[in-house]
């Protein structure tokens, strides 16, 4: 089994390490303290004429068809630098994928090319609601045909990239008669449609420059022709689609715990205490042989999700997995950061503070820990079933 990257991957990977080196890490500190947003919206447009917001969308649309294990590798490095970049991007490459998937050949035409070139700043998804959120079928946005359009009511929330996104993918309620999950359709929705309204920008823990806002929509009329799919089979969309934004989480969270464990290395070894440097302790050093081989064991999985992504398998339990696996030991791996840093690790002026409240939601948003091992344990059943 070869585990290397082909040429194409590894000159992928080194666009985007330079690119968050000399563009996204200098400027990270000031986008958690809410400033330099505007410098934040331009590294979205550099980084679509980089090819990064249409890795797995097709030539013809201005997509890269770079696959998904490039895709993996991107939201790695950019992570590292900017993890709200880098949500920022995994994001707006998930819309382009429901778009390419299911989208007819005018909306492809249209939006996936608006994506791609960068006009889109982002594209949003439209999924979580208030009484809606690990168990999405619930739902309760509405959207009632009315001759050639569809009128839609209801709110999300903890919607990415709420206040700049230039399209919102959005899942309603067509047949409020239909068993739970069977009376859902996808919808396409432009910003600055009359009747979507952004609600209030949330105030997070972290990744702030990621503007996460609740999204309204009332009397919010759409044509009938941005349906995406059949109407009321739109809840196997965001299921199918929701996997495949588990690889780029699972990078994400890998490169934030990457990056707090660099750092931490590198500390260790210049601070002294006890007339030696940190890096003697034996604590220490089991502390880095530990989260550096499960970090590597997190690369793994998401490898493998993503290779079998690229080859038409079934990767759903894989993408699981990884994404659990690789949240929960970036979790770790950027508390133990802060911990080997001891005092400094709880000073803003080190990033390791920062890297440890980015991580957090990882192991939360595109499907808790739980609910990745309910996925989990459920496939691993009906294998044998």
């Amino acid at each position: 089994m070869d585990f290397s990257l082909t040429e194409e991957q590894l000159m992928i990977q080194d666009m985007a390490k330079k690119f968050a080196d000399t563009e996204l890490a200098p400027i990270a500190a000031s986008l958690d303290e809410g400033k330099n947003h505007d410098k934040f919206l331009v590294n979205l447009n550099q980084l679509a004429e980089l090819g990064f917001m249409g890795m797995n969308v097709k030539g013809e649309y201005g997509g890269v068809e770079a696959g998904t294990v490039a895709f993996s590798l991107v939201i790695t490095e950019l992570a590292k630098a900017c993890a709200s970049t880098a949500v920022t991007t995994s994001v707006t490459n998930m819309v382009a994928e429901v778009i390419q998937a299911v989208g007819t050949e005018e909306q492809k035409e249209t939006h996936l090319t608006k994506i791609c070139t960068g006009e889109y700043k982002a594209g949003g998804f439209c999924l979580t609601e208030p009484s809606a959120g690990s168990d999405p079928a619930g739902m309760k946005t509405t959207a009632v045909k009315d001759g050639d359009e569809y009128v839609l009511n209801g709110s999300k929330i903890y919607i990415t990239s709420g206040t700049f996104a230039g399209v919102f993918v959005v899942w309603a309620v067509t047949d409020p008669s239909a068993p739970k999950g069977k009376g859902i359709s996808c919808f396409l929705v432009e910003a600055n449609t009359p009747g979507l309204n952004i609600g209030k920008l949330e105030d997070k823990m972290g990744q702030k420059a990621s503007h996460t806002t609740e999204v309204h929509f009332e009397d919010c009329r759409i044509p009938a022709s941005n349906l995406m799919g059949q109407e009321n089979k739109g809840f196997a969309i965001a299921v199918g689609e929701l996997a495949g934004g588990r690889i780029g989480v699972g990078s994400l969270a890998l490169g934030i715990g990457m990056a707090a464990m660099d750092y931490a290395r590198e500390f260790i070894t210049e601070r002294k205490q006890f007339g030696q440097p940190l890096a003697n302790f034996q604590g220490l050093q089991w502390m880095l042989a530990d989260r550096y081989t499960e970090l590597e064991a997190a690369r793994l999985l998401l490898m493998q999700a993503a290779c079998d992504k690229d080859a038409g398998k079934n990767f759903s339990k894989g993408a699981s997995m990884a994404k659990l696996f690789a949240s929960e030991k970036a979790n770790q791996a950027c508390y133990d950061a802060l911990q080997m840093l001891g005092g400094a690790g709880y000073i803003k002026e080190y990033p390791v503070e920062r890297m440890a409240r980015d991580v957090r939601i990882t192991s939360i948003y595109e499907g808790t820990s739980e609910v990745q091992r309910i996925i989990i344990s459920r496939e691993l059943l009906r294998e044998i079933a």
